[in-house]
């Protein structure tokens, strides 16, 4: 069975730092989710990363909840929105590097292999410092005939809610950044 593959990409104009620590959150997952999946939290449990790197900038010191490796995250949503049936799917981190990426896989789920890397670099751009987010994901569906015809509709799912992410990403950093600026 052939996995398939997409990538995407989006510039953002705020420091590696907090684009990194909003993503290694996993509470954040859902400000991200598309509100047709009603996703929700099931469980998480979190093995520590190494040590956050100290930022020379005071302002960039981020103190939040990150998930390392080994860390597992339980999700329920709606794979349709009128339909009130709801999917299960555990992931694992597998990867982590500070300010670099992390990558998790899943554990149980819809998929026969599921596994995303999350590449959070800083770039700047004509626009200023910022950081560029990368999104690599790989996937293979169950084995069946039937589900090796519905791999483009699948693909095509994820790529819509991916792209859902990136149009409300900018908002919600924004708001992160607003509250990491009132913290000590």
């Amino acid at each position: 069975m052939a996995n398939d593959s997409f990538e995407t990409r989006q510039w953002v104009p705020y420091p590696v730092e907090l684009v990194f620590a909003f993503f290694a959150n996993p509470h954040n997952l859902l400000h991200i989710s598309p509100p047709a999946l009603h996703a929700r939290l099931e469980s998480v449990q979190i093995v520590p990363p190494p040590p956050r790197p100290l930022a020379q900038d005071p302002a960039r010191r981020f103190q939040s909840l990150a998930a390392g490796v080994g860390s597992e995250l339980a999700i329920s949503f709606r794979p349709l929105s009128w339909l009130p049936v709801r999917m299960h799917w555990t992931a694992r981190i597998v990867e982590f590097a500070w300010n670099s990426h992390f990558v998790d896989e899943q554990v149980r789920g819809p998929f026969a292999y599921f596994r995303h890397r999350h590449g959070i670099e800083a770039q700047s751009s004509a626009g200023g410092e910022g950081t560029l987010i990368t999104d690599q994901v790989e996937f293979a569906l169950r084995g069946s005939v039937l589900n090796m015809v519905a791999k483009t509709a699948v693909r095509r799912q994820l790529e819509a809610q991916f792209a859902e992410r990136q149009r409300r990403l900018e908002d919600v950093l924004a708001r992160a950044a607003r509250q990491a600026s009132r913290q000590p």
